[in-house]
């Protein structure tokens, strides 16, 4: 069994349910790729049509999606069998995880203190991202999205770009009441420094027992898909998805004006064209994500 040093560096990002956490992503491993580093990415989609996966390329050997439920608690067990594999496959230099929306960080960690990752799994941390807008609209701050940030090692502060300048100290402010300790770094469309993500100063700062589990409380969700027949307009698409109680949509459309990424956050309704279909994209199928209903 290897020092702290000799093993490798894991990092979760995670956040509510349309945050920016696929941006982030996506930055960064465009960073790694372009640097020479060897970087296993497990992507945890709650609904299962890979979109993630469309939006992020293939990866190849050292990409894995884990759809259909969540790493910090359903497939915990399959998340451990997934980093095995990828550490055989490529012998990764970095291990980044992202969670569903509705993931909880800190059990995701937990299971890095697991036999077998736990012999080569060293430093971790929780990077949580922040929809800036949800935050200045008080929107659904209270359950998961409270037990996110005060699990962070890291806040990311996320589209800026979509709120008051003016505003942001007051935003800061409402984040330090659920976590008074983290770093908050702030950004437009997921792009900080990746540098942040893995600093050496965290080096043996998980050394010791592990910590003991916390009552595991997140909320039910439940996912929907959605059919959207080819040509529908765009005006249409939006009057299909200005439903009060959707939390979240994403997927690929090909509407009477071409090819669109679909993009539900709250009452935000994006539709971004795209030049083509990434691969292994379903186009006309949309995930769709509520509260469950009691």
């Amino acid at each position: 069994m290897g020092t702290a040093h000799d093993k490798t560096p894991a990092l979760v990002v995670s956040g509510f349910l349309g945050s920016g956490k696929t941006s982030l992503v996506r930055h960064l491993l465009e960073r790694a790729q372009a640097e020479g580093m060897r970087v296993a990415f497990v992507s945890n989609e709650l609904g299962a049509l890979g979109i993630d996966r469309a939006l992020l390329g293939s990866g190849g050997d050292a990409f894995v999606e884990l759809e259909g439920g969540c790493v910090c608690c359903e497939l915990a067990d399959d998340l451990l069998v997934t980093l095995e594999q990828l550490h055989d496959r490529v012998s990764p230099d970095r291990v980044v995880i992202e969670t569903s929306g509705v993931a909880l960080p800190f059990d995701t960690q937990l299971n890095f203190r697991r036999e077998p990752v736990s012999r080569w799994i060293g430093d971790d941390m929780a990077i949580v991202v922040v929809n800036a807008e949800q935050l200045l609209e008080g929107r659904d701050l209270e359950g998961t999205f409270a037990d996110q940030v005060s699990s962070a090692d890291l806040l990311v502060l996320n589209k800026l770009d979509l709120v008051p300048a003016a505003r942001v100290a007051e935003l800061e402010s409402l984040l330090r009441e659920l976590e008074p300790e983290a770093p908050i770094v702030h950004a437009r469309h997921g792009r900080i420094d990746p540098a942040l993500l893995f600093p050496p100063e965290l080096s043996g700062r998980r050394a010791g027992p592990p910590p003991a589990a916390r009552a595991h409380t997140h909320e039910q969700f439940e996912t929907a898909r959605l059919e959207v027949e080819r040509g529908i307009s765009e005006g249409e698409l939006r009057d299909r998805l200005a439903q009060p109680d959707l939390l979240r949509a994403k997927g690929f459309v090909e509407t009477a004006q071409g090819l669109k990424l679909v993009q539900v956050v709250g009452r935000r309704i994006e539709i971004d064209a795209i030049a083509e279909l990434p691969a292994g994209a379903e186009p006309g199928q949309l995930v769709l994500i509520r509260r469950a209903r009691s």
